[in-house]
């Protein structure tokens, strides 16, 4: 992920930018994602840190505490999403036990509460960026030690998000399911959406092919030593019951051998007259 950010920026914004993996705070005027020509600089950081996620982040009088969460696709924008960052809270604001402080490397749960973010298409949009943001390496399995963390988000409007952090406490429940229960750890905001960039469709259908599945040749396996292999089923005959013909070849054969010791009798007999 690469977080860039204007020179100008509110303390919000330096809180929520100040753990990023990659950040570029050097001067970064020209960088207007929603403009014509201006998301180019977005695609040369996303080129030279070879990162599809990014997160630029600016402030202004018009946009105060602005958050711009894009994708990229070959390097190119495929869809942008700005929110602004209002009743911010920081880690440090909440007090807590910090033995429920998550712990690194853990995987978050993701809660979506309200009928909004079904309904209203920025909000669907706004859902599918944060769970890509946060989106970690896909396993099989998981250990309930592990999960101890959930970002909570609600729908309070068509436009407000209230997102907020919380740890898991996992408590006896008489059953092999424990109960859950939330502590809320920070930081928490709203995430007001205010701009939206849609994939164009001709981008969206190539970032969406897939690899056709080969078919499974049936009957066929694969051997170290004897390589490929394939079993035949050939059903049981019934050699009584088959109707023989006479031009078996053979049947032929014998008729040619039988004629030829009749003729070779017959020039005996003569050569004995």
């Amino acid at each position: 992920m690469v977080a860039i950010r204007a020179p100008k920026s509110h303390r919000a914004k330096r809180e929520l930018l100040k753990h990023a993996p990659k950040l570029y705070s050097k001067k970064n005027e020209n960088i207007r994602p929603f403009e014509s020509g201006g998301e180019t600089s977005l695609e040369f950081f996303s080129l030279k840190t070879d990162c599809s996620l990014i997160i630029y982040g600016s402030h202004s009088k018009k946009r105060p505490n602005n958050l711009v969460l894009g994708r990229t696709y070959d390097h190119h924008i495929y869809d942008l999403v700005e929110v602004g960052v209002e009743n911010y809270k920081s880690i440090e604001s909440y007090v807590y036990d910090k033995k429920l402080a998550p712990k690194l490397g853990s995987k978050p749960f993701f809660a979506f509460i309200g009928e909004h973010f079904e309904s209203v298409e920025e909000l669907k949009h706004l859902k599918e960026m944060l769970l890509d943001l946060f989106r970690g390496e896909v396993v099989e399995n998981l250990n309930l030690s592990g999960v101890d963390r959930v970002f909570v988000c609600t729908a309070i409007s068509p436009t407000t998000v209230y997102l907020m952090h919380c740890a898991l406490r996992l408590k006896r429940s008489g059953t092999s399911i424990p109960r859950m229960e939330l502590v809320e750890v920070g930081p928490s905001m709203d995430l007001v959406v205010r701009r939206h960039r849609y994939p164009a469709e001709s981008l969206k259908k190539e970032a969406m092919k897939t690899a056709d599945h080969a078919k499974k040749m049936k009957n066929v396996m694969k051997d170290p030593v004897q390589g490929k292999l394939g079993k035949v089923y050939i059903p049981d005959q019934q050699i009584a019951k088959m109707a023989l013909s006479n031009d078996i070849k053979g049947l032929k054969r014998e008729r040619r051998e039988a004629k030829k010791n009749k003729e070779h009798s017959k020039k005996q007999k003569i050569n004995v007259e």
